[in-house]
């Protein structure tokens, strides 16, 4: 039944409560409701945050919002892993009732004394309620005064209400307030994750591909491994990632083995796709004969781990031919009317070397195999997987597996990797995934990309957190084709500061570009089916490589709490369609608690990798702390200029030199 005060459309909630919303440890997230009653007497608000231990938070006061009518919100913070609730209480508020109508008829000369005596008698009530020793006794001083003012008729009306309406009363009377007809809506459901399940900077590469070297003569390519491979994390770590993403690891199928750039003819020394899990040489708990034992993936964890990097893993729920799984248990895939095994298909592409798996048949056998596997990498220091297509499987043995593991180790992380329709990727958030791949890939116009960023940061955020890639081995996007440098500079600056986690996948600091052909978003050559060698070091020495520009970018998001919240970007305008302008705001905390700084970022980019533009930009004021008409200095954490800004400004940015404005705020003086 409805509350005595109605408490209605309470957010954030997830499938009607069945299902915990997102959270994350550091960063707040908003509590809203439509609250309202009868009549015209005035209603109060607040949100109560109830820890894993069972802890009452202090209460948030729910403040009314411009738009829509009667709603309401408060921010709340939760401080360690596990699963929360909060509590929505809505009351008659008799003191806010009499305050606006005392505001009204002491002015007007209406019913002047009763007005004080109501307002003596609800000060009394709260007197009562209050302690006299510690802070309640400086409480009740204030309250003394009040109250003697309110029966002091020797004053002016004016004065007496001034003093009962003054910013000391009101201080006592929002600690200590007077609730009437008390409504409690909930518990509602949230889980808060650990920081890296927002925030990270992830790098992906191919263990085969780094150390990997080619003979000379022959052109006989012999595969890295994973101790040439941990060579290559200072570099990583240098530049200011946190995860460090591997694909498949495992032995790879030999029957129906693709060869360069997906072909069905491969060489005898091809090495074949990673995804195509499987072969005599073991499954999904195997390491590839090629890159080492299970120990040279422990030290390889080990040395990632030393220099500050997770290590994420890939988990793909499918086989090779070969699989031991296909033999041992046929009945995990789907058998055709002429008795063969059906292969992966997304047509128009086709992976003869990859059988899904099918959950019909077995289910309770392939959870439990799953599970196995999971924990068999959990055990060697994997905390993050990168679950490759989960939307082929189904979501109720995604929401089972990531509950079995959540249960015992909450700290693991799941990134989903599904390109697919808004209803599956929210559901598979919803279900347990900490992290989703997203359509950023194919946002590229200013206004598309304001919409989506809306979208992630403050429409879905309660179910899915977006992670932007700005490529992967599969997705190379014409704009990087056809765009040049620039166009690298543009996305990394739009992946690594308008989100919390952006991933790179390696090759990206080189400008890798070519495509298959044209029309396609697959790379010629593609990584997947060979070994790529490269000359990090010459190209860096030569100056082809971004990655001093991503070492910048990453810097900035560890330095910059604003960068690190999903939930706090503003849009602001631009008049040239090319341009897309927008901020991140976070508050700055010191040890003796909430300071009046706020860590502010503008960002000011120019969206055509091809040409300088001009425009002006119109700022949000307050939602860059600012008040209208304030002038304040910004920096430019690019270039290290610094210009005075105000409401409306002027910006050319030239894509050939910097396409993009990173400034950081200071308030004026």
């Amino acid at each position: 039944m409805v509350g005595r005060i109605p408490v209605v459309d309470v957010t954030p909630v997830v499938d009607l409560g069945r299902l915990p919303a997102k959270a994350t440890v550091g960063e707040p997230f908003p509590v809203s409701a439509t609250i309202f009653r009868e009549g015209h007497d005035r209603l109060g608000a607040e949100v109560v945050l109830v820890s894993p231990t069972g802890e009452r938070h202090p209460p948030v006061r729910l403040e009314k919002l411009d738009e829509p009518v009667d709603r309401h919100r408060a921010w709340v913070t939760p401080d360690a892993v596990g699963a929360w609730t909060f509590e929505v209480h809505a009351w008659s508020d008799p003191v806010a009732t009499w305050k606006h109508a005392a505001g009204i008829k002491v002015p007007a000369g209406l019913d002047v004394e009763l007005m004080f005596t109501e307002g003596r008698l609800l000060l009394e009530r709260v007197r009562a309620g209050l302690d006299a020793t510690g802070t309640d006794a400086d409480a009740r001083a204030v309250l003394d005064g009040a109250i003697a003012a309110a029966d002091d008729r020797t004053r002016p009306a004016e004065a007496r209400l001034a003093q009962l309406l003054s910013d000391e009363v009101g201080e006592v009377l929002t600690a200590h307030p007077l609730r009437d007809l008390l409504t409690i809506e909930g518990p509602y459901r949230v889980f808060a994750d650990r920081e890296r399940a927002l925030f990270g900077s992830w790098y992906e590469f191919f263990p085969r591909s780094e150390g990997a070297t080619v003979d000379p003569e022959t052109g006989a390519v012999t595969s890295g491994t994973f101790r040439t491979a941990a060579e290559r994390l200072d570099a990583v770590a240098a530049m200011g990632f946190d995860v460090i993403y591997l694909p498949p690891i495992h032995p790879i199928g030999e029957v129906n083995r693709k060869g360069p750039n997906n072909t069905l003819t491969p060489g005898p020394d091809d090495p074949g796709s990673p995804w195509a899990i499987g072969s005599k040489d073991g499954g999904h708990d195997a390491v590839h004969p090629d890159l080492g034992t299970l120990e040279d993936f422990d030290a390889f964890v080990e040395r990632a781990n030393g220099l500050g990097l997770e290590v994420a893993l890939d988990l793909a729920l499918q086989a090779a031919p070969d699989h031991p799984w296909v033999t041992s248990h046929p009945e995990w895939f789907t058998t055709r009317a002429d008795g063969t095994i059906a292969y992966a298909e997304n047509p128009p592409k086709k992976y003869q070397d990859i059988y899904p798996v099918n959950f019909d048949n077995d289910p309770a056998g392939i959870c439990r195999e799953v599970l196995r596997v999971v924990k068999h990498w959990m055990r060697h220091g994997v905390r993050v997987f990168r679950v490759d297509n989960p939307h082929t499987k189904p979501v109720a043995f995604w929401q089972w597996l990531l509950g079995e593991v959540r249960r015992t180790d909450p700290d693991v992380v799941f990134l989903s990797e599904a390109f697919t329709k808004p209803p599956m990727m929210h559901a598979l958030g919803a279900v347990g995934f900490h992290q989703s791949y997203t359509y950023f890939t194919w946002r590229t116009a200013a206004w598309e990309l304001a919409a989506y960023l809306r979208e992630v940061s403050s429409e879905s955020d309660h179910t899915m957190r977006p992670n932007f890639f700005v490529n992967t081995p599969d997705i190379l996007h014409e704009y990087l084709q056809y765009g040049g440098p620039a166009a690298f500079k543009i996305r990394a600056v739009l992946a690594a500061l308008t989100v919390p986690s952006w991933g790179v996948y390696a090759g990206y600091e080189l400008y890798e570009h070519v495509a298959v052909r044209p029309g396609s978003e697959e790379y010629l050559d593609s990584e997947k089916y060979q070994v790529r060698v490269r000359d990090w070091d010459a190209a860096e020495a030569e100056g082809r490589s971004l990655a001093p520009y991503i070492t910048t970018l990453n810097h900035l998001r560890r330095e910059h709490v604003a960068l690190q919240r999903l939930r706090n970007i503003t849009i602001h305008h631009a008049d040239d369609e090319n341009f897309l302008v927008f901020s991140k705001r976070a508050a700055l905390r010191q040890a003796q608690g909430p300071s009046d700084q706020d860590d502010v970022v503008l960002v000011v980019v120019n969206l055509d990798p091809h040409a300088a533009r001009e425009t002006t930009v119109h700022l949000d004021m307050p939602a860059l702390g600012l008040e209208w008409g304030d002038q304040f200095v910004v920096h430019d954490e690019i270039t290290g200029a610094e210009f005075t800004w105000g409401e409306h400004d002027y910006v050319r940015l030239d894509p050939f030199h910097e396409p993009a404005h990173v400034l950081t705020v200071r308030r004026p003086a």
